[in-house]
């Protein structure tokens, strides 16, 4: 591994990602193609926290968060800091001092295979947190790592500058000059299942607003009566 800190990296469109935010990760997930969600191990720390950014990138070893402290000065406004580490590590290498810190530059929130602490201090000061882990365990600061490389998570390349988006459902990414193509899919969409909530309050069932019928038959499922089903042999 390079030992290095790159600087200067160029960022997904803000307003774009913006956007895109608003959709939530399900439903951007699904017009992306199913692609870029980092899995169900990176959770909210907070309920109800959503964002979206553009990734500044941190690979760390583990059980040192040096390289975080050298990512803060690469931060600017809109950003997210997306960490992971060149083994698995838990220790709670995130708290209230590094996210006073990042906040100050316009950081959104914080992305970690790793753990946080300080837990209800960053709640108070509403800065998200996704991470797979809380844990009081701390870390030194003695390993040269890497900031703005691309590093992987659960098997999704995140580059910096790409894009981030984050809620209740997960986190997934976007490459950098592939965000746009996810907006008019996120919009179709949104029509399609405002259009299908308006049916299901209706009482329309999704079997047949969605043609699945169908596909029940050709599984050959059957409807067979209680009664029927009690006596067969």
């Amino acid at each position: 591994m390079r030992t290095v800190v790159v600087t200067g990296c160029p960022r997904a469109d803000p307003d774009l990602v913006a956007k895109l935010a608003q959709f939530g990760v399900a439903t951007v997930h699904e017009a992306a193609g199913r692609t870029g969600y980092l899995g169900p191990g990176i959770r909210p720390v907070h309920p109800g926290s959503r964002i979206g950014g553009t990734a500044v990138t941190v690979l760390c070893w583990p059980g040192d968060n040096l390289m975080i402290h050298a990512a803060v000065e690469q931060c600017r406004p809109g950003d997210v800091l997306v960490v992971t580490t060149t083994s698995p590590s838990s220790d709670g290498a995130f708290g209230e001092l590094l996210a006073t810190a990042v906040a100050h530059r316009g950081v959104r929130g914080l992305v970690t295979t790793g753990g946080v602490r300080d837990v209800s201090a960053l709640g108070e000061m509403n800065f998200p947190v996704f991470s797979a882990a809380v844990s009081a365990q701390g870390t030194v600061k003695s390993t040269g790592g890497a900031v703005n490389v691309p590093i992987s998570i659960n098997g999704q390349l995140i580059a910096p500058g790409d894009a981030v988006l984050a809620d209740d459902d997960g986190v997934m990414v976007l490459p950098r000059h592939a965000a746009d193509a996810a907006l008019p899919g996120a919009l179709a969409r949104t029509e399609r299942e405002r259009a299908a909530r308006a049916a299901f309050r209706a009482g329309e069932l999704s079997l047949d607003r969605n043609g699945l019928r169908a596909v029940l038959s050709g599984q050959g499922v059957e409807y067979v009566d209680y009664h029927a089903y009690q006596e067969a042999p």
